[in-house]
């Protein structure tokens, strides 16, 4: 039997199929920037596109699929609809579990918060059964495990590591608050800030290349960045005594030394006698993604 993991992103969606063999194939593609509101609900052209994409990784892949496993950042209820989806609010109201059957009719499909199926995958690979993971990407995913079973559990919902206030006078945040790690530190966030210091936009390569070249403003504002993830760590680790924390995502695995400055950073703020071992992630920025195949494997 084929397997299919599906990495939901704000800004890409990572496809890949695997069989029992573990042959595979993978893909991704970036969303369409503006669903045409003409063509229905906001999400049609969304849903347009993934359809599309795994169509074309169907006919490439040429085996039946027989699970799915897809590693969501939206809140969704038990019903399967979509709660809200800050990064991309037109989903708001989407039923997700009829949408992805119809596409992949006779397949099983079930789908979990992206943060904590990449703790699970993170895990798996560090073969370490407790584990808080930070995803730095288009958001702040978050998952933490503990004897080797995600808190709090994933049938009580996710853990919100982005939207734990680290500045109370910070930034505005999608959620409607203000100071939360997604506020501060996602990829957008930091770009932002880059802008602002540097006096003109930045794209994401630029910001990458002067951060390792050292210069100010791409260190001052990939600095703040991982003083609000350490900062999350730190308070993750706090209140469970976990020691490892694990630094994962697209936006923080594109900048070389983002995740030994995180480490600085928890470092300082760790109280004595307390210690946590903050590291890159095995998976890089795939850490949802093979979490999505767990899933679709059943583990």
């Amino acid at each position: 039997m084929s397997f299919l993991g599906i990495d939901v992103g704000g800004t890409k969606v990572a496809l890949r199929a695997e069989d029992e063999g573990r042959e595979f194939y993978e893909t991704s593609f970036r969303w369409p920037e503006r669903p045409p509101a003409a063509d229905g609900p906001g999400w049609s052209a969304d849903l347009a596109a993934l359809g599309e994409w795994t169509t074309a990784l169907r006919e490439r892949w040429r085996r039946p699929i027989g699970s799915v496993g897809v590693a969501m950042p939206a809140s969704v209820d038990a019903e399967g609809r979509v709660v809200t989806w800050p990064n991309r609010p037109s989903w708001t109201g989407l039923d997700l579990g009829a949408a992805l059957r119809g596409l992949f009719p006779g397949a099983e499909v079930s789908w979990a918060d992206d943060g904590d199926l990449a703790a699970l995958a993170e895990a798996r690979a560090a073969g370490s059964p407790d584990v808080v993971y930070v995803g730095v990407g288009t958001g702040i995913a978050g998952g933490v495990l503990v004897a080797g079973r995600p808190l709090p559990g994933l049938d009580r919902g996710s853990c919100e590591l982005g939207h734990l206030v680290v500045d109370r006078a910070g930034p505005p945040c999608s959620c409607g608050r203000r100071g939360c790690v997604q506020a501060v530190a996602a990829g957008p966030a930091t770009l932002r800030r880059a802008a602002e210091l540097r006096g003109a936009e930045v794209a994401f390569g630029e910001l990458a290349e002067a951060f390792a070249d050292g210069d100010d403003w791409a260190v001052r504002a990939v600095r703040e960045s991982c003083r609000a993830v350490a900062a999350a760590v730190i308070g993750a680790s706090e209140l469970l005594a976990l020691e490892v924390a694990v630094i994962g995502g697209g936006f923080a695995h594109g900048i070389p030394g983002f995740t030994d400055e995180v480490a600085r950073e928890a470092a300082r703020l760790a109280r004595p006698g307390r210690h946590v071992t903050v590291r890159e992630a095995t998976l890089g920025g795939l850490s949802s993604l093979h979490g999505a195949l767990l899933l679709a494997r059943g583990a």
